[in-house]
């Protein structure tokens, strides 16, 4: 008697890419609490890596940063997309909105949010259900979206691949964080990162004070000092961020430490000896 199978009794497998080691076992604990059932059978650490996990792997499923040194996310996907549901995790809003509306790929955006990731989920498991429907549409669609999202990184999608393998190809230029999501009470929030004050952390939560409130995100501060542009922010304690466009002065204390006092508000904000050298200049 010969026995069938169906995608829901064949455990589904997944590859996680991302530059950030911290990113992706993050992004795998969250897949495991969200999707049980999920085999994550490879982490890669860029585009290439990607590639060659997915040739000797085979997971029905890449969820792939779109910003990874060497060959980026999107044109890992275009190697990948007619073989793998292909999901784009971003930390950069501008890139996921308006391209992913068409619906014939999914996305997340960094800090990755449960009930996002949960939405992703069941999208996943619709399509192993029904593998078949819409699939020319589909990859039309998808390579559209890769194309968009080409463009918008500055490169020339039919050239994106031989562009990046050519000798002293220049690296584009970086892009940080333009948007930080947080929950403030039962509203999904928004912060434009140019509203951003100050970021204060602690051991699991770090306090986002924007110039309309405060809002705590699970995003270690580490992640986040990564992620925005060095020009407007500045590390001045372990636990402490500020925007520079945000200080109003700065007065020396006691064992080389000092403390920043911020424009229209009370708080005074902490710099350790490490950083005093940051206003040796102020």
């Amino acid at each position: 008697m010969i026995s069938s199978t169906t995608p829901d009794t064949i455990r589904p497998t997944a590859l996680i890419a991302d530059d950030e080691p911290l990113l992706r076992e993050s992004l795998a604990r969250s897949l495991s609490v969200a999707w049980p059932e999920l085999q994550i059978v490879g982490l890669a650490r860029n585009g290439r890596e990607a590639l060659e996990l997915f040739e000797s792997l085979q997971p029905e499923i890449v969820f792939l940063d779109v910003h990874m040194p060497g060959l980026n996310g999107i044109e890992a996907a275009r190697q990948l997309a007619r073989r793998a549901q292909i999901v784009f995790v971003t930390a950069y809003e501008e890139y996921a909105v308006q391209a992913f509306e068409q619906g014939a790929l999914d996305y997340l955006v960094k800090p990755v949010d449960e009930v996002r990731l949960d939405d992703t989920v069941a999208r996943l498991k619709a399509r192993r259900a029904a593998p078949q429907a819409g699939v020319s549409q589909s990859t039309q669609v998808l390579e559209a979206v890769i194309a968009q999202l080409l463009e918008r990184l500055g490169q020339p999608a039919a050239a994106a691949v031989n562009a990046s393998n050519a000798p002293g190809a220049a690296e584009p230029a970086p892009k940080y964080l333009q948007w930080i999501r947080a929950s403030v009470g039962s509203t999904l929030k928004l912060i434009p990162v140019d509203d951003i004050v100050y970021l204060r952390s602690d051991e699991k939560y770090t306090l986002v004070a924007w110039s309309e409130g405060e809002a705590l995100i699970r995003t270690p501060i580490r992640e986040l000092m990564d992620q925005l542009d060095p020009d407007s922010f500045a590390q001045v304690h372990r636990s402490v961020v500020v925007n520079l466009h945000a200080i109003s002065h700065i007065t020396r204390g006691l064992n080389e430490t000092a403390d920043v006092h911020l424009k229209g508000r009370t708080e005074v904000l902490p710099v350790s000896r490490s950083y005093l050298h940051l206003f040796r200049q102020m």
